[in-house]
Protein backbone atom coordinates (compact mmCIF):
# COMPACT_ATOMS: atom_id res chain seq x y z
CA UNK A 1 0.00 0.00 0.00
CA UNK A 2 3.13 2.35 0.64
CA UNK A 3 4.33 1.67 -2.40
CA UNK A 4 1.18 2.64 -4.22
CA UNK A 5 0.74 5.75 -2.64
CA UNK A 6 4.61 7.04 -3.57
CA UNK A 7 3.90 6.12 -7.05
CA UNK A 8 3.64 9.02 -9.29
CA UNK A 9 1.19 9.23 -11.70
CA UNK A 10 1.68 11.03 -15.24
CA UNK A 11 -0.05 14.43 -14.88
CA UNK A 12 -2.91 13.40 -17.46
CA UNK A 13 -3.80 10.16 -15.48
CA UNK A 14 -3.84 12.32 -12.24
CA UNK A 15 -6.17 14.57 -13.70
CA UNK A 16 -8.52 11.58 -14.80
CA UNK A 17 -7.77 9.94 -11.33
CA UNK A 18 -10.03 13.12 -9.98
CA UNK A 19 -12.13 13.29 -12.54
CA UNK A 20 -15.78 14.72 -12.17
CA UNK A 21 -18.64 12.86 -13.32
CA UNK A 22 -20.04 16.24 -14.29
CA UNK A 23 -17.37 17.23 -17.33
CA UNK A 24 -18.37 13.63 -19.20
CA UNK A 25 -20.96 15.32 -21.03
CA UNK A 26 -18.91 18.49 -22.07
CA UNK A 27 -16.16 16.46 -23.05
CA UNK A 28 -17.72 14.30 -25.36
CA UNK A 29 -18.97 16.89 -27.13
CA UNK A 30 -15.77 19.14 -27.39
CA UNK A 31 -14.10 15.81 -29.12
CA UNK A 32 -16.76 15.37 -31.51
CA UNK A 33 -17.05 18.84 -32.28
CA UNK A 34 -13.33 19.00 -32.43
CA UNK A 35 -12.83 15.72 -34.43
CA UNK A 36 -14.74 17.41 -37.39
CA UNK A 37 -12.32 19.70 -37.68
CA UNK A 38 -9.09 17.41 -36.94
CA UNK A 39 -10.22 15.35 -40.07
CA UNK A 40 -9.49 18.24 -42.83
CA UNK A 41 -6.85 20.32 -40.95
CA UNK A 42 -4.68 16.89 -40.63
CA UNK A 43 -4.92 15.98 -44.03
CA UNK A 44 -4.03 20.12 -45.05
CA UNK A 45 -0.96 20.27 -42.96
CA UNK A 46 0.47 16.89 -44.23
CA UNK A 47 0.07 17.98 -47.67
CA UNK A 48 1.29 21.71 -47.21
CA UNK A 49 4.17 19.49 -45.51
CA UNK A 50 4.96 17.27 -48.92
CA UNK A 51 3.80 14.13 -47.29
CA UNK A 52 -0.14 12.01 -47.90
CA UNK A 53 -2.91 13.24 -46.24
CA UNK A 54 -3.10 10.08 -44.72
CA UNK A 55 -0.15 10.89 -42.23
CA UNK A 56 -1.71 13.73 -41.18
CA UNK A 57 -4.62 11.90 -39.40
CA UNK A 58 -1.83 9.45 -37.94
CA UNK A 59 -0.21 12.95 -36.72
CA UNK A 60 -3.36 13.96 -35.45
CA UNK A 61 -4.80 10.51 -33.48
CA UNK A 62 -1.63 8.99 -31.54
CA UNK A 63 -0.28 12.35 -29.99
CA UNK A 64 -3.56 13.58 -28.58
CA UNK A 65 -3.66 10.13 -26.92
CA UNK A 66 -0.15 10.02 -25.98
CA UNK A 67 -0.72 13.89 -24.36
CA UNK A 68 -4.08 12.65 -22.66
CA UNK A 69 -1.70 10.29 -20.38
CA UNK A 70 0.97 12.62 -20.02
CA UNK A 71 0.08 16.30 -20.73
CA UNK A 72 -0.23 18.86 -18.03
CA UNK A 73 -2.79 21.22 -19.67
CA UNK A 74 -6.53 20.63 -19.24
CA UNK A 75 -7.50 21.42 -22.24
CA UNK A 76 -4.41 21.80 -25.12
CA UNK A 77 -4.91 20.19 -27.83
CA UNK A 78 -1.26 18.83 -30.51
CA UNK A 79 -1.24 17.65 -34.08
CA UNK A 80 -0.28 18.73 -37.04
CA UNK A 81 0.12 22.87 -37.26
CA UNK A 82 0.67 25.27 -39.99
CA UNK A 83 3.43 27.11 -38.74
CA UNK A 84 5.79 23.20 -38.58
CA UNK A 85 4.88 22.34 -42.18
CA UNK A 86 7.13 24.40 -44.46
CA UNK A 87 9.87 23.07 -42.05
CA UNK A 88 9.41 19.74 -42.38
CA UNK A 89 9.19 20.00 -46.09
CA UNK A 90 12.18 21.91 -45.84
CA UNK A 91 14.27 18.97 -43.64
CA UNK A 92 12.23 15.82 -45.45
CA UNK A 93 11.83 17.01 -48.94
CA UNK A 94 15.45 17.35 -50.17
CA UNK A 95 16.64 13.89 -48.53
CA UNK A 96 13.47 12.18 -50.17
CA UNK A 97 13.57 13.43 -53.37
CA UNK A 98 10.32 12.09 -54.91
CA UNK A 99 9.85 9.25 -53.05
CA UNK A 100 6.75 9.19 -50.60
CA UNK A 101 7.54 6.12 -48.45
CA UNK A 102 10.62 7.32 -47.92
CA UNK A 103 9.41 11.05 -46.79
CA UNK A 104 6.77 9.81 -44.59
CA UNK A 105 10.14 7.55 -43.01
CA UNK A 106 12.06 10.46 -42.72
CA UNK A 107 9.04 12.83 -41.16
CA UNK A 108 8.88 10.20 -38.66
CA UNK A 109 12.62 10.01 -37.67
CA UNK A 110 12.36 13.74 -37.57
CA UNK A 111 9.41 13.40 -35.17
CA UNK A 112 11.71 11.09 -33.42
CA UNK A 113 14.55 13.38 -32.79
CA UNK A 114 12.53 16.42 -31.79
CA UNK A 115 10.81 14.35 -28.99
CA UNK A 116 13.98 12.94 -28.01
CA UNK A 117 15.53 16.37 -27.92
CA UNK A 118 12.71 17.38 -26.15
CA UNK A 119 12.83 14.35 -23.14
CA UNK A 120 16.53 15.51 -23.06
CA UNK A 121 15.52 19.19 -22.78
CA UNK A 122 13.23 18.34 -19.81
CA UNK A 123 15.56 15.78 -17.63
CA UNK A 124 18.08 18.65 -17.74
CA UNK A 125 14.86 21.63 -17.09
CA UNK A 126 16.11 23.56 -20.23
CA UNK A 127 12.32 25.44 -20.68
CA UNK A 128 13.71 28.25 -20.17
CA UNK A 129 15.66 28.12 -23.89
CA UNK A 130 12.59 29.82 -25.29
CA UNK A 131 13.17 32.99 -23.83
CA UNK A 132 15.90 33.16 -26.82
CA UNK A 133 13.29 34.42 -28.91
CA UNK A 134 11.47 37.07 -28.13
CA UNK A 135 8.25 38.50 -29.38
CA UNK A 136 9.59 40.72 -32.15
CA UNK A 137 11.41 37.94 -33.45
CA UNK A 138 8.72 35.43 -33.06
CA UNK A 139 6.24 37.54 -34.92
CA UNK A 140 8.71 37.73 -37.92
CA UNK A 141 9.22 34.09 -37.95
CA UNK A 142 5.43 33.28 -38.24
CA UNK A 143 4.77 36.45 -40.73
CA UNK A 144 7.72 34.92 -42.98
CA UNK A 145 6.15 31.44 -41.99
CA UNK A 146 2.52 32.64 -43.23
CA UNK A 147 3.57 33.93 -46.56
CA UNK A 148 5.99 30.89 -47.09
CA UNK A 149 2.84 28.67 -46.61
CA UNK A 150 0.56 30.70 -48.53
CA UNK A 151 2.61 30.81 -51.76
CA UNK A 152 3.35 26.83 -51.62
CA UNK A 153 -0.50 26.34 -51.09
CA UNK A 154 -1.02 28.67 -54.27
CA UNK A 155 -0.41 25.66 -57.06
CA UNK A 156 -2.70 23.59 -55.58
CA UNK A 157 -5.41 26.65 -55.02
CA UNK A 158 -5.16 27.28 -58.90
CA UNK A 159 -5.35 23.63 -59.59
CA UNK A 160 -1.45 23.16 -60.78
CA UNK A 161 1.88 20.87 -59.28
CA UNK A 162 3.60 22.48 -57.01
CA UNK A 163 7.37 24.05 -58.33
CA UNK A 164 8.72 23.75 -54.70
CA UNK A 165 12.41 25.21 -53.93
CA UNK A 166 12.49 28.33 -52.26
CA UNK A 167 10.10 31.28 -51.78
CA UNK A 168 11.33 33.09 -55.35
CA UNK A 169 11.59 29.83 -57.19
CA UNK A 170 7.90 28.64 -56.23
CA UNK A 171 6.30 32.09 -56.77
CA UNK A 172 8.26 32.61 -59.87
CA UNK A 173 7.16 29.03 -60.68
CA UNK A 174 3.64 30.01 -60.55
CA UNK A 175 3.92 32.63 -62.10
CA UNK A 176 5.05 30.96 -65.44
CA UNK A 177 2.56 27.98 -65.26
CA UNK A 178 -0.36 30.78 -64.92
CA UNK A 179 1.24 32.95 -67.72
CA UNK A 180 1.18 29.44 -69.74
CA UNK A 181 -2.60 28.69 -69.07
CA UNK A 182 -1.85 26.05 -66.56
CA UNK A 183 -5.47 27.27 -63.85
CA UNK A 184 -7.73 24.26 -63.35
CA UNK A 185 -10.71 27.04 -63.33
CA UNK A 186 -12.81 24.44 -61.73
CA UNK A 187 -10.31 24.03 -58.66
CA UNK A 188 -9.73 27.40 -58.18
CA UNK A 189 -13.67 27.90 -57.54
CA UNK A 190 -13.75 24.97 -54.90
CA UNK A 191 -10.68 26.57 -53.30
CA UNK A 192 -12.18 30.41 -53.46
CA UNK A 193 -15.46 28.91 -52.34
CA UNK A 194 -13.82 27.11 -49.55
CA UNK A 195 -11.38 30.38 -48.50
CA UNK A 196 -15.05 32.64 -48.56
CA UNK A 197 -17.25 29.86 -46.54
CA UNK A 198 -14.74 29.64 -43.91
CA UNK A 199 -13.73 33.62 -43.74
CA UNK A 200 -17.51 34.71 -44.28
CA UNK A 201 -18.44 32.08 -41.17
CA UNK A 202 -16.26 34.53 -39.24
CA UNK A 203 -18.38 37.25 -39.32
CA UNK A 204 -22.09 35.60 -39.05
CA UNK A 205 -23.59 36.17 -35.89
CA UNK A 206 -23.85 32.93 -34.90
CA UNK A 207 -20.67 30.36 -34.69
CA UNK A 208 -20.31 27.83 -37.87
CA UNK A 209 -17.51 25.38 -38.44
CA UNK A 210 -17.06 27.00 -41.49
CA UNK A 211 -13.91 24.37 -42.42
CA UNK A 212 -16.11 21.28 -42.11
CA UNK A 213 -18.70 23.10 -43.95
CA UNK A 214 -16.78 23.99 -46.94
CA UNK A 215 -15.09 20.66 -46.75
CA UNK A 216 -18.30 18.37 -46.35
CA UNK A 217 -19.84 21.08 -49.31
CA UNK A 218 -16.75 20.26 -51.62
CA UNK A 219 -16.53 16.14 -51.31
CA UNK A 220 -20.46 16.36 -51.80
CA UNK A 221 -20.63 18.28 -54.76
CA UNK A 222 -17.76 16.01 -55.92
CA UNK A 223 -19.57 13.41 -55.38
CA UNK A 224 -22.73 14.35 -56.74
CA UNK A 225 -21.12 16.13 -60.12
CA UNK A 226 -18.82 13.48 -60.91
CA UNK A 227 -15.47 15.84 -61.31
CA UNK A 228 -12.79 13.33 -59.76
CA UNK A 229 -11.62 13.36 -63.48
CA UNK A 230 -12.35 17.26 -63.69
CA UNK A 231 -9.87 18.24 -61.08
CA UNK A 232 -7.40 17.06 -58.35
CA UNK A 233 -8.30 15.29 -55.39
CA UNK A 234 -6.98 13.61 -52.07
CA UNK A 235 -7.77 10.03 -53.32
CA UNK A 236 -8.91 7.51 -50.76
CA UNK A 237 -7.17 7.01 -47.79
CA UNK A 238 -5.52 3.24 -46.75
CA UNK A 239 -7.76 1.15 -44.73
CA UNK A 240 -6.37 0.42 -41.11
CA UNK A 241 -4.69 1.86 -37.77
CA UNK A 242 -1.51 4.16 -37.95
CA UNK A 243 1.00 1.63 -37.80
CA UNK A 244 5.31 2.26 -37.97
CA UNK A 245 6.75 3.54 -41.15
CA UNK A 246 10.09 3.73 -40.34
CA UNK A 247 11.87 1.39 -43.07
CA UNK A 248 14.95 2.53 -44.88
CA UNK A 249 16.68 5.20 -42.24
CA UNK A 250 20.22 5.30 -42.38
CA UNK A 251 22.61 6.56 -39.60
CA UNK A 252 23.17 9.71 -42.57
CA UNK A 253 19.27 10.85 -42.46
CA UNK A 254 19.96 11.08 -38.57
CA UNK A 255 22.73 13.31 -38.68
CA UNK A 256 21.18 15.01 -41.58
CA UNK A 257 18.20 15.91 -39.60
CA UNK A 258 19.61 16.57 -36.55
CA UNK A 259 20.08 20.01 -37.03
CA UNK A 260 16.62 20.91 -38.26
CA UNK A 261 15.05 18.56 -35.49
CA UNK A 262 16.85 21.03 -32.75
CA UNK A 263 15.55 24.14 -34.38
CA UNK A 264 11.93 22.52 -35.00
CA UNK A 265 11.87 21.46 -31.99
CA UNK A 266 12.79 25.46 -30.25
CA UNK A 267 9.98 26.22 -32.37
CA UNK A 268 7.08 23.98 -31.50
CA UNK A 269 7.98 23.88 -27.71
CA UNK A 270 7.81 27.83 -27.60
CA UNK A 271 4.47 27.88 -29.00
CA UNK A 272 3.23 24.87 -27.36
CA UNK A 273 3.86 26.89 -24.15
CA UNK A 274 3.05 30.24 -24.62
CA UNK A 275 -0.29 28.52 -25.43
CA UNK A 276 -0.39 26.10 -22.82
CA UNK A 277 0.23 28.85 -20.54
CA UNK A 278 -2.45 31.59 -22.07
CA UNK A 279 -5.33 28.88 -21.52
CA UNK A 280 -4.28 27.71 -18.28
CA UNK A 281 -3.77 31.81 -16.54
CA UNK A 282 -7.80 32.23 -17.79
CA UNK A 283 -8.44 29.35 -15.50
CA UNK A 284 -6.75 30.75 -13.15
CA UNK A 285 -3.92 27.67 -12.50
CA UNK A 286 -0.40 27.19 -13.87
CA UNK A 287 1.29 24.80 -15.89
CA UNK A 288 4.82 23.45 -15.73
CA UNK A 289 7.30 24.56 -18.67
CA UNK A 290 9.42 21.51 -17.88
CA UNK A 291 6.40 19.09 -18.15
CA UNK A 292 4.79 20.90 -21.21
CA UNK A 293 8.78 20.31 -22.68
CA UNK A 294 8.04 15.85 -21.45
CA UNK A 295 4.78 15.70 -22.65
CA UNK A 296 5.55 17.45 -26.09
CA UNK A 297 8.58 15.14 -26.16
CA UNK A 298 6.62 12.04 -25.76
CA UNK A 299 3.91 13.07 -27.97
CA UNK A 300 6.30 13.78 -31.25
CA UNK A 301 8.05 10.63 -30.55
CA UNK A 302 4.80 8.49 -30.21
CA UNK A 303 3.53 10.43 -33.63
CA UNK A 304 6.86 9.60 -35.31
CA UNK A 305 6.97 5.53 -33.92
CA UNK A 306 3.11 5.52 -35.70
CA UNK A 307 3.58 6.62 -39.08
CA UNK A 308 3.12 10.60 -38.49
CA UNK A 309 5.28 13.66 -38.34
CA UNK A 310 6.30 16.50 -36.02
CA UNK A 311 3.61 18.14 -34.01
CA UNK A 312 2.94 21.18 -31.46
CA UNK A 313 -0.03 22.65 -29.32
CA UNK A 314 -2.73 23.67 -31.80
CA UNK A 315 -3.34 27.40 -31.93
CA UNK A 316 -6.70 26.94 -34.00
CA UNK A 317 -7.84 23.55 -32.24
CA UNK A 318 -7.68 24.15 -28.60
CA UNK A 319 -9.95 27.29 -28.88
CA UNK A 320 -12.25 25.03 -30.78
CA UNK A 321 -12.33 22.07 -27.78
CA UNK A 322 -12.42 25.19 -25.34
CA UNK A 323 -15.52 26.89 -27.00
CA UNK A 324 -17.17 23.51 -27.08
CA UNK A 325 -16.61 23.14 -23.77
CA UNK A 326 -13.25 20.51 -22.97
CA UNK A 327 -12.77 20.02 -19.32
CA UNK A 328 -9.93 17.48 -19.67
CA UNK A 329 -7.67 15.43 -21.79
CA UNK A 330 -10.66 13.61 -22.45
CA UNK A 331 -12.11 15.42 -24.93
CA UNK A 332 -8.70 15.24 -26.91
CA UNK A 333 -8.75 11.38 -26.70
CA UNK A 334 -12.68 11.09 -27.79
CA UNK A 335 -11.50 13.26 -30.55
CA UNK A 336 -9.00 11.36 -31.71
CA UNK A 337 -11.37 8.04 -31.31
CA UNK A 338 -13.73 9.39 -33.27
CA UNK A 339 -10.95 10.23 -36.34
CA UNK A 340 -9.82 6.56 -36.32
CA UNK A 341 -13.38 5.51 -36.67
CA UNK A 342 -13.41 8.01 -39.88
CA UNK A 343 -10.23 6.13 -41.07
CA UNK A 344 -11.65 2.63 -40.24
CA UNK A 345 -15.42 2.83 -41.42
CA UNK A 346 -15.13 5.50 -44.23
CA UNK A 347 -11.85 6.21 -45.50
CA UNK A 348 -13.03 6.28 -49.13
CA UNK A 349 -14.72 9.26 -48.74
CA UNK A 350 -11.87 11.52 -49.57
CA UNK A 351 -11.74 10.05 -52.71
CA UNK A 352 -13.92 13.21 -53.46
CA UNK A 353 -12.19 15.90 -51.98
CA UNK A 354 -10.37 18.25 -54.20
CA UNK A 355 -6.96 18.88 -53.13
CA UNK A 356 -7.94 23.04 -53.68
CA UNK A 357 -10.19 22.64 -51.03
CA UNK A 358 -7.15 21.52 -48.17
CA UNK A 359 -5.28 24.44 -50.38
CA UNK A 360 -7.31 27.08 -49.15
CA UNK A 361 -7.97 25.47 -45.38
CA UNK A 362 -4.35 25.79 -45.18
CA UNK A 363 -3.82 29.35 -46.56
CA UNK A 364 -6.83 30.81 -44.15
CA UNK A 365 -4.97 28.96 -41.40
CA UNK A 366 -1.53 30.57 -42.50
CA UNK A 367 -3.20 34.01 -43.26
CA UNK A 368 -4.76 33.96 -39.17
CA UNK A 369 -1.16 34.20 -37.86
CA UNK A 370 0.16 37.14 -40.24
CA UNK A 371 0.68 39.96 -37.47
CA UNK A 372 0.98 43.22 -39.26
CA UNK A 373 -0.57 45.25 -36.31
CA UNK A 374 2.76 44.32 -34.23
CA UNK A 375 4.59 45.85 -36.93
CA UNK A 376 3.68 48.88 -36.98
CA UNK A 377 3.14 49.32 -33.15
CA UNK A 378 6.53 48.63 -32.89
CA UNK A 379 7.81 51.17 -35.83
CA UNK A 380 6.73 53.82 -33.08
CA UNK A 381 7.74 52.24 -29.99
CA UNK A 382 11.23 50.29 -31.17
CA UNK A 383 13.05 50.97 -34.79
CA UNK A 384 15.35 48.29 -33.15
CA UNK A 385 13.28 45.76 -32.36
CA UNK A 386 10.99 46.58 -35.80
CA UNK A 387 14.33 45.86 -37.48
CA UNK A 388 14.73 42.74 -35.68
CA UNK A 389 11.40 41.82 -36.59
CA UNK A 390 11.48 42.57 -40.13
CA UNK A 391 14.91 41.08 -40.52
CA UNK A 392 13.85 37.76 -39.31
CA UNK A 393 11.20 37.83 -41.71
CA UNK A 394 13.41 38.55 -44.93
CA UNK A 395 15.33 35.35 -43.51
CA UNK A 396 12.91 32.87 -43.34
CA UNK A 397 10.74 33.98 -46.60
CA UNK A 398 14.04 34.65 -48.54
CA UNK A 399 16.79 32.71 -47.02
CA UNK A 400 15.08 29.25 -45.74
CA UNK A 401 12.57 28.28 -43.50
CA UNK A 402 15.14 26.45 -41.69
CA UNK A 403 17.96 28.94 -42.02
CA UNK A 404 15.41 31.62 -40.42
CA UNK A 405 15.09 29.70 -37.43
CA UNK A 406 18.82 30.25 -37.16
CA UNK A 407 18.49 33.41 -38.26
CA UNK A 408 15.76 34.33 -35.24
CA UNK A 409 18.12 32.91 -32.48
CA UNK A 410 20.97 34.79 -34.12
CA UNK A 411 19.88 37.74 -33.94
CA UNK A 412 17.79 37.09 -30.31
CA UNK A 413 21.45 36.88 -29.17
CA UNK A 414 22.94 39.70 -30.63
CA UNK A 415 20.13 41.95 -29.64
CA UNK A 416 20.72 40.76 -26.14
CA UNK A 417 24.24 41.41 -26.30
CA UNK A 418 23.93 44.68 -27.93
CA UNK A 419 21.65 46.17 -24.98
CA UNK A 420 23.83 44.52 -22.48
CA UNK A 421 27.03 46.18 -24.43
CA UNK A 422 25.53 49.50 -24.50
CA UNK A 423 23.44 49.63 -21.40
CA UNK A 424 21.99 52.99 -20.36
CA UNK A 425 24.52 54.68 -17.45
CA UNK A 426 24.41 57.88 -15.77
CA UNK A 427 25.51 60.06 -12.73
CA UNK A 428 23.03 60.58 -10.01
CA UNK A 429 22.83 63.62 -7.77
CA UNK A 430 20.82 65.46 -5.27
CA UNK A 431 17.29 67.06 -6.43
CA UNK A 432 16.00 69.43 -4.21
CA UNK A 433 13.66 68.08 -1.08
CA UNK A 434 13.25 64.99 -3.08
CA UNK A 435 14.64 62.05 -0.92
CA UNK A 436 17.69 59.82 -2.43
CA UNK A 437 19.71 60.65 -5.48
CA UNK A 438 18.43 60.80 -8.81
CA UNK A 439 19.77 60.18 -12.64
CA UNK A 440 21.83 63.46 -13.88
CA UNK A 441 20.52 63.27 -17.44
CA UNK A 442 16.60 63.28 -16.07
CA UNK A 443 16.93 65.74 -13.92
CA UNK A 444 20.09 68.49 -14.57
CA UNK A 445 18.62 70.91 -11.78
CA UNK A 446 20.33 68.14 -10.07
CA UNK A 447 23.11 69.10 -7.19
CA UNK A 448 26.94 66.84 -7.36
CA UNK A 449 28.55 66.32 -4.02
CA UNK A 450 31.39 68.40 -4.34
CA UNK A 451 34.40 66.03 -4.96
CA UNK A 452 31.75 62.99 -4.85
CA UNK A 453 30.65 60.79 -7.99
CA UNK A 454 27.47 58.55 -8.03
CA UNK A 455 27.84 56.58 -11.03
CA UNK A 456 25.04 54.26 -12.22
CA UNK A 457 25.36 51.28 -14.90
CA UNK A 458 22.39 49.35 -15.80
CA UNK A 459 23.68 45.89 -16.62
CA UNK A 460 25.60 43.23 -15.56
CA UNK A 461 29.68 43.37 -16.04
CA UNK A 462 31.01 40.64 -18.40
CA UNK A 463 33.21 40.88 -20.84
CA UNK A 464 31.42 42.71 -23.65
CA UNK A 465 31.01 45.30 -21.28
CA UNK A 466 33.27 45.60 -18.75
CA UNK A 467 35.75 48.43 -20.69
CA UNK A 468 31.87 50.67 -21.15
CA UNK A 469 31.36 50.24 -17.83
CA UNK A 470 35.74 51.23 -16.73
CA UNK A 471 35.17 54.19 -20.18
CA UNK A 472 31.80 55.56 -17.86
CA UNK A 473 33.86 55.46 -14.91
CA UNK A 474 36.91 57.56 -16.24
CA UNK A 475 34.31 59.99 -18.10
CA UNK A 476 32.60 60.93 -15.21
CA UNK A 477 35.80 61.15 -13.03
CA UNK A 478 37.02 63.56 -15.96
CA UNK A 479 34.09 66.05 -15.98
CA UNK A 480 33.26 66.32 -12.53
CA UNK A 481 33.84 70.30 -11.73
CA UNK A 482 35.93 69.65 -8.79
CA UNK A 483 39.05 67.55 -8.01
CA UNK A 484 37.10 63.62 -7.34
CA UNK A 485 38.02 62.15 -3.77
CA UNK A 486 35.38 59.31 -3.88
CA UNK A 487 33.85 57.31 -6.35
CA UNK A 488 30.20 55.34 -5.49
CA UNK A 489 29.01 52.61 -7.95
CA UNK A 490 24.76 52.44 -7.49
CA UNK A 491 25.46 48.94 -7.97
CA UNK A 492 21.73 47.66 -7.70
CA UNK A 493 21.48 46.67 -11.27
CA UNK A 494 24.93 44.92 -12.06
CA UNK A 495 23.36 41.48 -11.66
CA UNK A 496 26.65 39.54 -13.17
CA UNK A 497 30.16 39.59 -13.16
CA UNK A 498 32.62 37.80 -14.92
CA UNK A 499 36.64 37.19 -14.70
CA UNK A 500 37.09 39.57 -17.65
CA UNK A 501 34.99 42.34 -16.39
CA UNK A 502 36.70 41.72 -12.82
CA UNK A 503 40.35 42.54 -14.70
CA UNK A 504 38.81 45.26 -15.88
CA UNK A 505 37.49 46.92 -12.63
CA UNK A 506 40.67 46.15 -10.64
CA UNK A 507 42.84 48.15 -13.32
CA UNK A 508 40.29 50.96 -12.61
CA UNK A 509 40.41 50.78 -9.01
CA UNK A 510 44.84 50.43 -9.85
CA UNK A 511 44.52 53.79 -11.94
CA UNK A 512 41.88 55.38 -9.39
CA UNK A 513 43.86 54.71 -6.04
CA UNK A 514 47.02 56.08 -8.16
CA UNK A 515 45.10 59.23 -8.47
CA UNK A 516 44.17 59.40 -4.69
CA UNK A 517 40.34 58.46 -5.53
CA UNK A 518 38.99 55.47 -3.63
CA UNK A 519 36.01 53.11 -5.21
CA UNK A 520 33.64 51.92 -3.83
CA UNK A 521 29.87 50.13 -4.12
CA UNK A 522 26.41 50.87 -2.98
CA UNK A 523 23.51 48.12 -2.56
CA UNK A 524 25.82 45.76 -4.42
CA UNK A 525 24.07 42.27 -4.47
CA UNK A 526 25.31 39.60 -1.91
CA UNK A 527 25.79 36.94 -5.08
CA UNK A 528 27.96 39.28 -6.34
CA UNK A 529 29.92 40.02 -3.51
CA UNK A 530 30.77 36.27 -2.99
CA UNK A 531 31.57 36.15 -6.23
CA UNK A 532 34.33 38.95 -5.36
CA UNK A 533 35.53 36.97 -2.88
CA UNK A 534 35.91 34.01 -5.13
CA UNK A 535 37.93 35.41 -7.60
CA UNK A 536 40.04 35.92 -4.82
CA UNK A 537 39.94 40.54 -4.53
CA UNK A 538 38.26 40.42 -1.18
CA UNK A 539 41.59 41.92 0.41
CA UNK A 540 41.55 44.80 -2.14
CA UNK A 541 37.54 45.35 -2.27
CA UNK A 542 36.85 44.97 1.88
CA UNK A 543 33.75 46.15 4.23
CA UNK A 544 34.72 49.27 3.68
CA UNK A 545 34.30 49.37 0.23
CA UNK A 546 30.43 48.06 0.89
CA UNK A 547 27.63 50.62 1.71
CA UNK A 548 23.89 49.10 2.05
CA UNK A 549 22.32 52.29 0.16
CA UNK A 550 23.62 55.00 -2.01
CA UNK A 551 22.80 57.14 1.04
CA UNK A 552 24.77 55.84 3.30
CA UNK A 553 27.97 56.02 1.03
CA UNK A 554 27.22 59.52 0.95
CA UNK A 555 26.79 60.28 4.74
CA UNK A 556 30.13 57.61 4.87
CA UNK A 557 31.87 59.84 2.04
CA UNK A 558 30.82 63.58 3.90
CA UNK A 559 31.94 62.23 7.29
CA UNK A 560 35.20 61.60 6.39
CA UNK A 561 35.83 64.85 4.60
CA UNK A 562 34.16 66.69 7.32
CA UNK A 563 31.66 67.90 5.46
CA UNK A 564 28.67 67.89 7.34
Amino acid sequence: MSGARTLKLPPGLRMMRDYERPWLKSDLASGAALSAFLIPAGMAYAEAAGLPAVTGLYASIVPLLAYAVFGPSRVLIIGPDSSLAPMIAAAVLPLAGKDPDEAVALAGLLALLIGGLLLVGKVFRLGFVTGLLSKPIRVGYLNGIAIVIMLSQLPKLLGMSGTGGSLVTSATGTVQAVAQGGINPLALLFGAGTIAVIVGCRFLPWKLPGVLLAVVAATALTAVLDLTTALPTVGALPQGLPAPALGGITMEDVIALLGPAAGIALIAFADTTVLSKSFAARSGVQVDGNQEMGALGVANVASGLFGGFPISGSTSRTPIAVEAGAKSPLSGAVAAALVLLFMILAPGLTTFLPSSVLAGVVMVAAASILDVKTLFRLLRMSRTEAALLVATFLGVAFVGVLEGIVVAIGLSLIAFVLRALDPYRTELGSVGDVPGYHDLNRHPEGQRVPGLVIARFDAPLFFANGAVFTEHIRTLVSNAPEPVRWVIVASEAITGLDTTALDDLVALDDELAKRGISLVFAEMKGPIKDRLIRFGVSSRFGPDHFFPTVNNAVRSYKRAFELE
